[in-house]
């Protein structure tokens, strides 16, 4: 069985799929692609721009027979796994670039074997669009943002708070200057998908906890409409006591290397006083790191911290729990205006 199906219904039937397919090539899928989606890719990288380069330069009747040629060979290797991990009669979703000949191949086959199979019409392509024009278009407008100096724990908050979204989490990124110690970065398409993702299963008649965030993450950047919702929101401004700050950048840092170390404190070099940055320096090289995290949280995180125009509350978070307790009191409050 084979059925061809729009976005909208698509996206409604996704999380009944046994298996989701991404039939594009390796880099296109690890660039970006549907959430819980496989790569049993109908060409590889080389094979792609192979087929893509005969199709253009000589011949599309030529491109078509040996992108075929090797779809079968590909097919033939995959159907080993899929066999094993998933019995006939499953429910298969399927997509390639545009809906075109890569997942029809795959689908064909599939379905021809006795997989219930059901394929994207117009492909990631329409699935981007979708993307898009939800986050153009947020139909959530209610959010409670954690603000506050680096360091707070607003992060580890909302961890424990419900519904949330995590936008560091997302993006991979910690916000600041050092915040790309978590590694690679998501892709802009992958970060505006996950984020999507998520606001599909909150109803957008909820208050949401989030943290307030500059438009750009390091390399991804929050959707125009949403950072103006987070800049709208019912603003709490979070405190804690310095200490504690200490404490939690020393538990996010701890892996640093010297290398990375050294480059960041490059890059904020223009920013802080002569004396401050050899302090840094110095504490660093002694191995006391409790030091470098205390100086560069007074002498540049604070100092460079954009207070907001307004903020609604404060609450110290000395006492994690206290903390919560109040802020799920606010989001009862909040979500009955």
């Amino acid at each position: 069985m084979l059925i061809e199906l729009d976005i909208d219904t698509f996206i409604s039937q996704k999380s009944e799929f046994d298996l989701l397919i991404d039939a594009r090539s390796p880099k296109e899928f690890y660039e970006s692609h549907i959430a819980d989606a496989q790569n049993f890719y109908a060409l590889s990288d080389a094979e792609h721009q192979e087929v893509g380069t005969l199709y253009k330069q000589v011949s599309r009747n030529d491109a078509k027979i040996l992108g075929a040629r090797y779809i079968c060979q590909n097919v033939a290797s995959h159907l080993e796994r899929i066999a094993k991990e998933y019995k006939i009669g499953s429910k298969i979703g399927i997509y390639c670039a545009r809906g075109g000949l890569r997942s029809s191949s795959i689908a064909i086959i599939l379905s021809h074997i006795g997989y219930q199979v059901y394929r994207l019409q117009g492909g990631y392509k329409q699935y981007r669009m979708h993307v898009l024009t939800f986050l153009e278009n947020l139909p959530h407008h209610h959010f409670i943002v954690l603000g506050g100096n680096t360091g707070c724990g607003k992060s580890e908050l909302l961890q424990s708070l419900h519904p949330s979204i995590d936008l560091e989490n997302l993006a991979n990124h910690l916000g600041s200057s050092f915040g790309s110690i978590k590694g690679a970065q998501p892709s802009q398409k992958a970060f505006e998908n996950s984020l999507c993702e998520i606001l599909h299963t909150i109803d957008p008649n909820a208050t949401i906890f989030i943290e307030a965030e500059s438009k750009r993450m390091g390399k991804c950047t929050i959707p125009a409409l949403l950072h103006v919702r987070i800049l709208e929101g019912y603003r709490v401004e979070i405190t804690a006591p310095l200490a504690q700050r200490v404490e939690r950048i020393l538990k996010d840092y701890q892996m640093i290397t010297p290398a990375f170390f050294y480059q960041s404190m490059q890059m904020i070099a223009p920013y802080i006083k002569k004396t401050v940055k050899d302090d840094v320096l110095r504490a660093y090289e002694e191995g006391d790191l409790a030091q470098v995290a205390k100086i560069l949280l007074v002498e540049y995180y604070d100092l460079v911290y954009k207070k907001p125009r307004h903020s609604d509350i404060t609450l110290d978070n000395a006492d994690e729990m206290a903390t919560l307790e109040a802020l799920r009191s606010l989001h009862v409050k909040r979500s009955a205006v």
